[in-house]
C-alpha cells in the first residue's frame, strides 16, 4: 500500500482551511473500510487517504510545526498501513458504559489472539499485532493489527473469543472492491 510522503502534508493553517473538503474524502473513505463485528468490535481497514487524513488531523490537534516532528508522525501513521500484500486494520473496542468498558479490557487480553478475517477460500487468517497493546493489567481500547491476506481481500471479519465474543460480519461487495484497490496500490 502506498505511504503517505512529506510532500502531501500541509501546515496545519492550510489543512484547517481545506479541512471540510479533505474530511469529506477521508470519512468517505472510512465508511467503505468500516466493518462492526460483535455490536462492540468496529474494524477499520486503512489506506493511504485515511493514514494521510489522520496525519493531518494530529496535526491540526497538536499544531505540529518542526519539521522532525512532522516527520515522526509521517513515520508512525504509515506503519500502521499494509505492505507486501498484507492488510492493516485498527480494531476499535467500544462501550458506552465506562465500568463495561474497564472489565472487558481487563479481562480481554488475549483478544487480538481471537480475531481474524475470512479469505475467499474460507481461510481464517490471524492477526498479528504489537504486544506493547496489552499490559499486564488490560488491553488497549484500540488495537493496530496487521493481516497477512498475500493480497487478495478478504470476505469477512470476526472474533472467536469463546465464552466471552464471537461473532462474523460479511463484508460488502463495495467494501471488498475497496480493499482489492488498496492492497493494488504500490509505492
Amino acid at each position: 500500500m502506498r505511504a503517505v510522503q512529506r510532500a502531501e502534508i500541509v501546515d496545519y493553517v492550510t489543512y484547517n482551511e481545506q479541512r471540510a473538503q479533505l474530511r469529506e474524502a477521508a470519512l468517505a473513505a472510512k465508511r467503505l473500510r468500516r466493518v462492526v463485528v460483535a455490536d462492540c468490535l468496529t474494524f477499520l481497514f486503512e489506506n493511504h487517504e485515511t493514514i494521510r487524513y489522520q496525519i493531518q488531523e494530529m496535526m491540526r490537534v497538536e499544531q505540529i510545526v518542526r519539521e522532525r516532528d512532522i516527520l515522526h508522525e509521517i513515520a508512525t501513521y504509515n506503519e500502521l498501513l499494509g505492505h507486501g500484500g498484507d492488510l492493516g486494520v485498527t480494531v476499535l473496542i467500544g462501550f458506552d458504559d465506562p465500568q463495561e468498558r474497564d472489565l472487558k479490557l481487563s479481562r480481554w487480553q488475549a483478544l487480538p489472539q481471537h480475531l481474524y478475517l475470512v479469505g475467499e477460500d474460507g481461510r481464517r487468517i490471524r492477526a498479528t499485532w504489537d504486544p506493547r497493546q496489552v499490559s499486564e493489567r488490560r488491553l488497549s481500547s484500540v488495537q493496530y493489527l496487521k493481516f497477512a491476506v498475500q493480497g487478495a481481500a478478504p470476505v469477512a471479519c470476526g472474533v472467536d473469543f469463546a465464552g466471552e465474543l464471537v461473532g462474523e460480519t460479511a463484508l460488502t461487495a463495495d467494501q471488498r472492491e475497496a480493499l482489492r484497490a488498496d492492497l493494488a496500490e504500490r509505492d
